[in-house]
């Protein structure tokens, strides 16, 4: 069914779910949602438990004309979301009836909200994923941004009925001084000086700064004389971080196949979320873990969604004074 008529599209407002994965060998990368924290969360406040389809929003928010009574949420970053004309919270749930007004404008802290809505996002399903991908214009919206006009429809699902909100224990803090934990490699032994300036170094985010991967200046980080300034090209991940020629590290990000530069060190998947949210400007440094440390910052993070999605987000359901023993329970019993 029909919910939201797009009158204005935004600055880059893309369908996009979890992912699309096995088929990088043909050159396809997985895209999906860059925070993938925010939209999961957006889909358990909607009412969804599986991997529905959302608007990933960047920057600079659509007005969206609501076509049916429907559920949606909203988290992210904050882009003072109103319902017609009336300020609207982030990181919780919304019933909107047919002629209402979403407006959202642009980021004041973060870069990326999702809107999720009780359902999910009804686009063609293309390769295992509605993600869309405009380099191969595929999946989403005819595979690209949303354009005024734009039709957006969802499944068919029945309303909540209340509304849910995510405990403010839980809500995620956007700082312009970004902190990535991250695993040396698998280049990392061409590097000597290097490697200990890199993690002992401060970087800021440059304005090349998109779904494929965020661009960092600062120290040039020069490799061990006489080692190859690339290498034979290989499958990259989010979180690889290339060092290429000129010295200034490029974290890769969900719109990248393969890659032929040296790469010091692989961001762990836990914390890519952070630098999804980050804008030119911002400041990121690097800590070191061990792969078994990334291992468990991985269960954890886990859990906590294996906790969420056990309790009830119902807005009217929260004893501040014992969420975070309501979670532990939870934890404890999965």
């Amino acid at each position: 069914m029909e919910i939201f008529k797009t009158i204005e599209p935004g600055a880059h407002t893309l369908v996009q779910d979890l992912g699309r994965f096995g088929f990088q060998q043909f050159g396809v990368p997985p895209c999906g949602m860059l925070d993938k924290d925010a939209g999961r969360i957006a889909n358990l406040l909607a009412g969804n438990t599986g991997n529905q389809a959302v608007l990933e929003i960047t920057f600079v928010g659509p007005t969206l004309e609501v076509l049916c009574d429907t559920d949606i949420a909203v988290t992210g970053a904050e882009m003072g979301l109103t319902i017609n004309g009336v300020s609207a919270g982030n990181w919780r749930s919304h019933c909107v009836k047919k002629g209402d007004l979403l407006v959202f404008k642009q980021a004041v802290t973060g870069c990326r909200s999702y809107l999720a809505v009780t359902g999910g996002i009804d686009v063609p399903e293309v390769m295992g994923s509605r993600s869309c991908y405009i380099g191969a214009h595929l999946g989403g919206t005819e595979g690209r941004a949303l354009i005024k006009g734009d039709l957006i429809k969802r499944f068919d699902a029945p309303l909540m009925g209340e509304t849910r909100q995510l405990p403010e224990a839980f809500v995620p803090g956007y700082s312009h001084e970004i902190e990535l934990r991250a695993v040396p490699g698998p280049q990392d032994d061409s590097f000597d000086e290097g490697l200990a300036l890199f993690f002992e170094s401060c970087f800021t985010v440059s304005h090349q700064a998109n779904r494929m991967g965020y661009r960092l200046t600062g120290p040039v980080i020069n490799q061990r004389p006489y080692t190859p300034s690339s290498i034979i090209s290989e499958p990259s991940l989010p979180g690889g971080v290339q060092v290429p020629p000129d010295g200034q590290p490029i974290v890769l990000l969900a719109e990248q196949t393969v890659g032929g530069y040296t790469k010091i060190a692989t961001v762990i998947s836990t914390d890519l979320p952070r630098l999804a949210q980050a804008v030119p400007g911002d400041s990121v440094r690097f800590v070191p873990v061990t792969l078994d440390q990334a291992h468990r910052a991985y269960r954890e993070r886990s859990d906590f969604f294996k906790a969420l999605t056990a309790m009830d987000l119902q807005a009217t359901g929260f004893d501040p004074k014992n969420l975070n023993q309501r979670l532990e329970q939870h934890l404890i019993q999965i």
